[in-house]
């Protein structure tokens, strides 16, 4: 017991002095506008190497910090959450560990070959993660997640097999060369990853994984990948990005109001975080590159923190995940329930939070550029959800009486989970403002007028007042509507429909495949093999030709 204690121990304590080292070396490469390259040549073919390629500069250094900071604290907090005793918890330690390493090696790769390991093995892990838990619901999430994610895989994996034309798979080195049709399959990929309309249905799913890895996944590692990947490729994304713009506010309003009808406490988290990506991938696509990784950042620390806290509510009531069964938890975890509270306000941008320095920063972008009507109204209709939805769940969660459960009566007490979240919160506080500073990413001078300068702050006020509001309204009204809106806007059914097509058609016309069978390579050695043991059969059985075959072979000889 005490080997698998210090194996968590030691690992969370590792990553956290990583995280250190890597902030520092991130400051000074960002000061002196220093960048390291490290080539290794693993074999060369003519003039086509295969390289391993690591690429250090302040944007990857940065975000590596961010991620194994939040990997110690999932690590520590995973050491009380999983169960040391079990039997699985140094396979679950060994898991998260190569999901970390698959992400580290996404990061910082320049080469989309090396990239596609760490894409891919970031993948095929997450897939193990989410059927950790023995149960037919995990398996289903599991192959949900999986099938979704490979078949976004197929844009990358062709954009590899047509870059190999240019002799090397270092896409920073030919960004002039890449034509429209790539980026396309680049920004087919990145949506897949990062969950956007219409591939967004794997998201929920995942959330059948423990909440650590929960936490993980939906914070700084696997959802943040593809808008990472787009970050990088943000020097050619200058073309018309009107209908990206469209569909990443489309998956910010559709997240939210799904928020707004659920009860499951890690499947509204899970919502919240695809609205943020939304607006990622928004910010993305209308030029603001730097903000969209600044907001990343902020939000891979508050929204780790959101997944922890919430990990401690279902630990303490039996695995129950109802936030209408949550009223009591402000009274018997006080502590829990301040950093839940927390990170609530920091997700709505509450002034002087980590938040709010990324969020008002992009809001204020978004309203000083050229914008239509339709993209100011959606924008400004999913900042006034975040709020509704937020005060719901803390309404439900804090303030809703309940009185099952009356005998389930608990102490809180300080272990490594509140340690680990005490971390978070004073992250989830100060990262915003001090990443601001140390970056001089909120010194852009900013003209707006009076009113649009408070058209953020009465969105604020106004989705406070809907959400008080909306607690009033008879649920049994809205039943109607219930269905569509909770389904994610009918998109299980019809990935279904599609599904269920593409099997049928494969199965009508499985015949087809066997052409390529006939008539391929494996047609043709058949072909061959049949005709030279007819004419073996046909020289034995004949004494004339093996008569006329044997004075030939003299003549030759002679």
């Amino acid at each position: 017991m005490l080997k698998k204690i210090n194996l968590y121990y030691s690992w969370g304590g590792v990553l956290m002095i990583l995280s250190v080292i890597m902030i520092q070396f991130s400051m000074s490469f960002l000061n002196s506008s220093k960048n390291i390259l490290i080539e290794w040549t693993i074999i060369s073919i003519n003039s086509f190497n295969l390289n391993y390629i690591m690429f250090f500069d302040w944007i990857s250094l940065m975000f590596m910090s961010v991620v194994m900071i939040i990997s110690s604290m999932v690590i520590l907090y995973s050491s009380e959450y999983m169960g040391i005793k079990s039997f699985s918890s140094n396979r679950f330690l060994f898991l998260v560990l190569m999901f970390i390493l698959s992400m580290m090696l996404m990061i910082v790769s320049p080469n989309l070959m090396s990239n596609l390991l760490g894409w891919e093995g970031s993948g095929l892990v997450s897939y193990c993660l989410v059927f950790y838990y023995n149960s037919l619901k995990s398996y289903l999430a599991g192959m949900l997640t999986c099938l979704v994610n490979r078949l976004g895989d197929i844009g990358l994996i062709i954009s590899v097999s047509w870059l190999s034309c240019y002799g090397s798979w270092n896409f920073l080195f030919y960004l002039e060369k890449y034509n429209y049709y790539m980026y396309m399959l680049i920004i087919v990929s990145s949506f897949t990853k990062s969950a956007q309309i219409p591939f967004s249905m794997w998201l929920p799913a995942a959330m059948a994984a423990p909440t650590p890895v929960s936490s993980l996944v939906h914070s700084s590692t696997l959802v943040t990948a593809g808008v990472y990947l787009l970050i990088r490729f943000f020097n050619k994304l200058q073309f018309n990005n009107f209908w990206f713009v469209i569909i990443s506010m489309m998956t910010m309003m559709m997240s939210s109001f799904c928020a707004l009808y659920e009860f499951d406490l890690k499947k509204i988290i899970a919502l919240s975080t695809l609205s943020q990506l939304g607006l990622m991938m928004s910010s993305l696509f209308f030029g603001l590159s730097e903000m969209t990784f600044f907001h990343l950042c902020t939000h891979a620390m508050f929204k780790s923190l959101l997944f922890l806290c919430a990990g401690i509510f279902i630990f303490h009531m039996n695995d129950n995940q109802d936030i209408r069964c949550m009223g009591p938890t402000c009274i018997m975890m006080p502590y829990t329930t301040s950093c839940f509270m927390i990170s609530n306000i920091t997700l709505c941008g509450m002034p002087f939070l980590s938040g709010f320095y990324s969020k008002d920063l992009i809001v204020e972008l978004y309203s000083s550029g050229m914008c239509n009507s339709m993209i100011y109204m959606l924008f400004y209709i999913s900042l006034s959800l975040t709020v509704l939805y937020t005060i719901r769940l803390i309404y439900y969660s804090l303030m809703f009486n309940v009185k099952n459960n009356s005998m389930n009566l608990f102490l809180e007490k300080l272990n490594m989970m509140k340690y680990s979240i005490l971390i978070l919160v004073i992250n989830s506080t100060m990262f915003g403002c001090m990443m601001g500073w140390l970056t001089m990413m909120n010194t852009t001078l900013i003209m707006l007028t009076f009113n649009i300068k408070l058209l953020t702050t009465m969105m604020i006020i106004s989705g406070v007042i809907l959400s008080l509001e909306y607690l009033k309204i008879n649920k049994y009204m809205m039943m109607n509507y219930y269905y569509e809106i909770t389904n994610m806007w009918m998109m299980f059914n019809y990935s279904y429909y599609i599904f269920k097509l593409t099997y049928k058609f494969i199965f009508k016309y499985k015949n087809m495949l066997n052409w390529g069978e006939i008539y391929g390579p494996r047609g043709l050695s058949y072909l061959l093999i049949s005709m030279s043991n007819k004419y073996q059969l046909y020289y034995i059985s004949n004494f004339k030709i093996l008569l006329i075959s044997f004075l030939i072979w003299l003549t030759m000889m002679i």
